[in-house]
């Protein structure tokens, strides 16, 4: 029969695709679809059965497949049936992927028989379509899952994770791989980085798992820039690790506890050389910028209680007293460096070198700088400003002193530190273009003051005159020395985060720069190639874009530059795209490629950045709190370290504590009389294994603290 649709006065019969079964399928007996069906329901008695018949008469394959490509076997895991998974092992069905189904379903049960159940040797693989790729292990698949029974019984049987090779290797394994399949290779990576990240996973098996944690967050994130075609991926494990840390640190329920923790030292050499109260674990969390476990509230519940070690309860203050006091110990600064320069363990040595105190005086000490600064800019105590190489005036051989106390602290910050934490706090690369900056006003002085003399009018100076550029170089360092003072403001909880904002921004605006220079020197290559037949001589004239009467803005490639950045801020007339023949055609095109620069640069490049700036911006202030915070734990350490407890510029002055310092380790290294006492074994890497077991999920805090403490002790 052909049935008619009538549609739009048109009767006809429906168009018919044909369908057909395009994947053949192995035909099912009637005996093994009841064989499937009584496992799919359970049946244990009908199961058994038709297990026995096919040993004894080979009706059924017990190894069959349904249409959905399960065997019994896989069926009874999906149902989580363990009477029957049994039954089926002990009939030797084909295992096959059959256990990392189980993991995958989390069904501990299935997976413990199947770890226990002995294969028969010369067992055939059966043709089927696997769901896992080769570099999927039980060990991996587990771990992605994140069930720390299926993981604890995994590594009690002996199992290892394969070592992901860096994404730079150049080894035969990786390049061959690469070559083969490149997807496979990096989605491999993926899988391995995937499996270590699991938290039950590096809480079992971790000896340290706050440094793995640490490490491999950091070790994931530097893979988001390279393979950024897993970036998210990666980014988000890396995100995974560092709240793996913080949750760990949650289960702190003292400050005892919490001290172990933040205490606790990896190098078990420096044990004896180095204190035990140096908050050695949070350096660390600080390196590799783990911002929420420095930002978790106990660790700076702990931090402020060591901050403000001389003044409980500070915080609960009346601003006006809290002003008062910092206020007074800024102005007796001095009083407190003299007397820890002569006597470093009475109470006023010990007073300055609280982290809070030692805070306030630094920065009256800097403060004092700034204001001499200002007094030198005022010209008091110059008597004549056209006199070629000037002695230092009185304000300057003051400033003097604390130029040679900032040099000095920064030589001691290398020499602690190391030249590559140094670098890396763009605060030192400040500080080192302003102490440079001063070096060298110096020298220029003094070359002025050795080499010139007597009064000349300043007009008929040379354009390099050592004086000049001295003068421009400490403009500039006093530029820098002011904007330095915004580093403080990180100790406030409103401007710490519009700081750490601004520094985002900086970022921003050197990325905005790059394509900006792009585009303003092709528009100068153009207009300059335009103008360059149109430039005018003329004696006696001013002449560039300087003048009253702007010309010659586009006659050379320099000037050319100068006139299309300061006609982003309005400062170029539009007259200077004529010329004096009566070329309409050359005004025109100049005209139209000056307009375009604009538009370009200003409605364009200029709201991108704007744009980014407030794209910044919103992310600090989504994240103002672990933000400010873990930026203020970074200064607040800075002050919390044995050395630099003297302000500028008293610690230049050799002190009596210095000095029997550098006795002892000439006596040490030139005596070759060394004291050296071997550390004691803590075992594998010094960590009592309750340690690591306590971290597990369940968290056994009692545990996790009692090993603690016993390391400590020792």
């Amino acid at each position: 029969m052909v049935i008619i649709y009538q549609s739009s006065g048109f009767s006809s019969t429906l168009n018919r695709i044909p369908l057909r079964i395009v994947r053949a399928e192995s035909e099912l007996s009637h005996s093994e679809k009841a064989y499937l069906n009584a496992v799919e329901k359970g049946d244990y008695a009908s199961v058994k059965k038709a297990l026995e018949e096919a040993e004894i008469y080979f009706k059924i394959n017990i190894n069959c497949i349904d249409p959905l490509g399960r065997t019994a076997l896989l069926i009874a895991i999906e149902n989580e049936n363990l009477e029957l998974i049994e039954l089926l092992l002990s009939f030797n069905v084909y295992v096959g992927d059959a256990l990392l189904h189980a993991i995958r379903k989390e069904v501990v049960g299935a997976v413990e028989l199947l770890l226990n159940h002995k294969k028969p040797s010369g067992e055939k693989q059966v043709c089927q379509f696997s769901e896992f790729t080769p570099d999927i292990t039980p060990i991996i698949l587990a771990a992605h899952t994140n069930n720390y029974e299926i993981i604890k019984l995994l590594v009690q049987k002996g199992v290892s994770v394969p070592r992901p090779h860096e994404v730079r290797c150049n080894c035969v394994e990786c390049v061959s791989s690469s070559d083969v399949d490149s997807l496979r290779h990096s989605r491999s990576r993926l899988n391995i980085y995937k499996a270590l990240a699991s938290p039950s996973l590096i809480a079992l098996s971790s000896e340290d798992p706050f440094l793995t944690a640490f490490q491999l967050s950091w070790e994931l994130q530097e893979l988001s820039k390279v393979e950024n075609e897993f970036k998210s991926e990666y980014e988000e494990l890396s995100r995974q690790c560092k709240q793996f840390a913080k949750d760990l640190l949650d289960q702190t329920r003292s400050s005892r506890e919490l001290e172990i923790i933040l205490n606790y030292r990896d190098d078990n050499s420096l044990i004896e050389e180095q204190s035990g109260n140096d908050l050695a674990r949070l350096k660390l969390a600080i390196k590799y910028r783990q911002k929420e476990f420095v930002a978790q509230p106990n660790c700076q519940q702990l931090l402020a209680s060591r901050w403000y070690d001389e003044f409980p309860g500070w915080r609960r203050r009346h601003w006006a007293v809290k002003m008062l006091t910092c206020v007074v110990i800024g102005l007796l600064f001095p009083v407190f460096s003299i007397c820890y320069l002569i006597a470093p363990k009475s109470p006023l040595g010990l007073f300055i070198r609280k982290p809070f105190i030692k805070f306030i005086c630094h920065t009256a000490s800097y403060l004092t700088f700034l204001f001499l600064l200002l007094l030198a800019s005022q010209h008091i105590d110059r008597s004549d400003l056209n006199m070629q190489g000037p002695p230092p005036t009185i304000v300057e051989w003051m400033i003097l002193p604390w130029v040679l106390g900032f040099i000095w602290g920064e030589i001691k910050q290398m020499w602690d530190g190391g030249l590559q934490d140094y670098i890396h706090d763009w605060w030192n690369l400040m500080d080192f273009v302003m102490n440079s900056l001063y070096l060298a006003t110096i020298s220029l002085k003094i070359v002025a003051f050795s080499k010139y003399s007597g009064l000349v009018p300043r007009e008929s100076w040379d354009m390099w005159h050592p004086t000049l550029v001295a003068e421009a170089l400490f403009a500039i360092a006093n530029i820098f020395s002011s904007l330095r003072l915004i580093s403080l403001f990180t100790a406030n909880s409103h401007l710490g985060p519009l700081q750490i904002s601004l520094g985002r921004m900086l970022l921003d605006i050197l990325k905005f720069l790059f394509i900006y220079c792009l585009v303003l020197l092709a528009f100068a290559n153009g207009l300059n190639q335009l103008y360059f037949y149109y430039e005018t001589n003329e004696p006696d004239s001013c002449k560039g874009i300087r003048c009253d009467k702007q010309n010659n803005a586009f006659s050379t490639l320099f000037e050319t530059l100068q006139s299309l950045f300061w006609s982003i801020f309005g400062l170029i007339n539009l007259y200077v795209t004529n010329v004096k023949a009566r070329h309409e055609f050359t005004e025109f095109v100049g005209a139209t490629m000056f307009g375009t620069y604009n538009v370009i640069s200003l409605v364009v490049l200029l709201n991108m950045l704007i744009a980014m700036m407030n794209n910044s911006y919103q992310l600090i202030a989504d994240h103002a709190d672990i933000e400010w915070k873990f930026a203020r734990t970074k200064l607040w350490m800075s002050y919390f370290e044995e050395g630099g407890t003297l302000p500028t510029p008293f610690n230049v002055i050799p002190s009596p504590k210095s000095l029997w310092y550098l006795i002892k380790w000439l006596w040490r290294h030139l005596c070759k009389k060394k004291i050296r006492r071997k550390p004691e074994s803590f075992g594998t890497i010094g960590v009592s294994p309750v340690f690591y077991s306590a971290c597990s999920p369940p968290f056994n805090i009692d545990n996790f603290f009692l090993s603690c403490t016993e390391l400590g002790s020792l």
